[in-house]
């Protein structure tokens, strides 16, 4: 098969990059259903035109490309030890090539791989059939998607639902609270696997599994069909939106399996997945290891017809009629308390100067130490890029936020120590931060996440850099950029978006307390 580890690597280039045209298509229904002139709508815009960018730059949707699942069937006789082999040359190559960020970490020390290979990395799923032929299919799921997956143990006490039983109005509770849960910081709106039965490791591997369907299948099992149907139409009634902003929209798909359990255990185990919904699949000719076939439909400009237009700047100018009370403003780094204090939660903030990425090695770092630059004044990215390096110097290939919840323990504090103004990320950040906001002058924006394109473009040159011993996404950027624009989601009177919208989403979650299945 002298053409495996080619056709490996153009599964990885066209996952990381290229969404397929189902999942395209589920994107553009919900800008459809979605109000154009609000902040869900202003979101979805920038998601648009950042799939449409992605394609056309060959370059990953977004920077967090997760860690690389396989599912792989092959014809009995198939070396598998070969093909594993160049299944991990096929990602080297593609890390080295910026396609793939370098996310394989040393669990105990920290220290990251550089080029995706570790204990336990890529994921790579063998199973024999009967077939002649090589089905290989790849899942990029994000870390930020990840952490919001949740795994349930029947009977409970859901949380705004109550009681829920070992039966399918249950499972019903423990889907709808799944939603709930991942609120903004899963990079909504999203999809989800579902996982019934099982033992807890092989229940999250059935949910992850389902997200291998395809958006428009129905489940062949008439009542999973049924349970599935009811998520979509009622999960959007929860009022989440896209990014957690609020809105129609909420969750895109829903996909569930079932298998067997023990007596004792029964476990509902979910999989959510961000909009940035990577997988793709081909079908390998096992002789000559020439792809023949693309299992999902490719992504196409076609299946994201008249999205291109009304990205953040031009969608802030329809919010602004719509709503007086909101504003663009356009701040340049060193930026004042004056300055932050009359920003408001909704405001559109287009930033201009310097910028510095921070995550959480650097955070941590910062506790104890100085900073290597002065950061009074400063905006802080929750961002953890993808960068190339060649003779020129640095250059960014992707740099969308990473959800900001992580960093709530060391945050407030590092604001009031170096006189920080601004933090980006997604998802929001907790009570100690909002604390912090409001008794130092600083202000959270809100980034779209997954937007790793449409940010990148707004990143002019690379300043320099700090901290490369704790792996470029861990590192320390300074960025310089130009039309970098964020939505004020908490701001330094004590308000927050994401506190109001959860409260709010809770409420609507107990409306749906009583059962539905018998």
């Amino acid at each position: 098969m002298q053409h495996f580890e080619e056709s490996v690597y153009q599964l990885i280039v066209e996952t990381s990059t290229n969404l397929p045209a189902d999942v395209r298509r589920a994107v553009k229904a919900a800008r459809e259903a979605e109000d154009q002139a609000t902040r869900a709508g202003i979101a979805l815009s920038t998601i648009a035109q950042n799939i449409e960018m992605a394609e056309c730059n060959v370059s990953p949707i977004c920077q967090d490309t997760g860690m690389p699942t396989f599912i792989v069937h092959t014809p009995v006789g198939a070396n598998q030890i070969v093909m594993k082999q160049q299944i991990k040359s096929a990602i080297q190559r593609a890390t080295k090539n910026g396609k793939l960020r370098p996310n394989s970490v040393d669990s105990l020390t920290g220290a990251n791989s550089g080029d995706n290979i570790g204990p336990g990395v890529p994921v790579i799923h063998f199973e024999q059939w009967e077939k002649d032929i090589i089905d290989i299919r790849l899942i990029l799921k994000g870390g930020g998607c990840e952490n919001k997956n949740i795994q349930y143990s029947l009977p409970a006490e859901i949380e705004g639902l109550g009681k829920a039983g070992r039966d399918l109005d249950g499972i019903r509770k423990c889907i709808m609270h799944a939603v709930y849960q991942a609120q903004g910081q899963g990079c909504s709106a999203g999809f989800i696997g579902v996982g019934i039965g099982g033992d807890r490791t092989t229940g999250y591997e059935l949910a992850k599994h389902q997200l291998f369907r395809k958006v428009n299948d129905v489940n062949p099992n008439e009542d999973l069909a049924k349970l599935e149907a009811y998520i979509v139409e009622n999960a959007n009634k929860l009022g989440i939106g896209t990014m957690g902003f609020g809105g129609q929209v909420t969750l895109l798909g829903c996909k569930v399996g079932a298998m067997d359990r023990l007596p004792a255990s029964f476990f509902v185990s979910v999989a959510y997945n961000c909009w940035a919904y990577r997988r793709q699949g081909v079908l390998i000719q096992a002789d000559t290891g020439e792809i023949q076939e693309w299992i999902y439909e490719q992504g196409t400009d076609e299946a994201m017809q008249d999205s291109s237009t009304g990205a953040v700047e031009a969608a802030a100018g329809e919010a602004e009629q719509a709503n007086s009370e909101r504003r663009e403003v356009i701040l340049t780094t060193p930026i004042t308390e004056e300055q932050i204090r009359s920003l408001r939660v909704g405001d559109v903030v287009v930033i201009n100067g310097e910028m510095h990425t921070g995550r959480d090695a650097l955070h941590k770092y910062l506790m104890d130490h100085d900073a290597p630059v002065d950061l009074n004044g400063a905006v802080i990215y929750h961002c953890g890029p993808v960068m190339l390096k060649d003779e020129e110097g640095w250059h960014v290939k992707a740099a969308g936020p990473t959800t900001s919840i992580r960093e709530e323990p060391y945050q407030s504090d590092i604001i009031k120590k170096f006189g920080i103004r601004a933090v980006i990320g997604k998802g929001g950040m907790g009570p100690k931060t909002l604390a912090g906001l409001k008794e130092h002058g600083a202000v959270y924006l809100n980034a779209i996440g997954g937007a790793a394109q449409y940010y990148a473009a707004c990143l002019n040159k690379v300043n320099g850099v700090d901290f490369m011993e704790f792996g470029i996404p861990e590192a320390m950027w300074h960025l310089q950029v130009e039309g970098f624009a964020a939505i004020v989601t908490m701001d330094s009177h004590g308000n927050s978006l994401h506190a109001d919208v959860e409260q709010d989403s809770l409420t609507k979650l107990s409306q749906f307390k009583d059962p539905v299945f018998k």
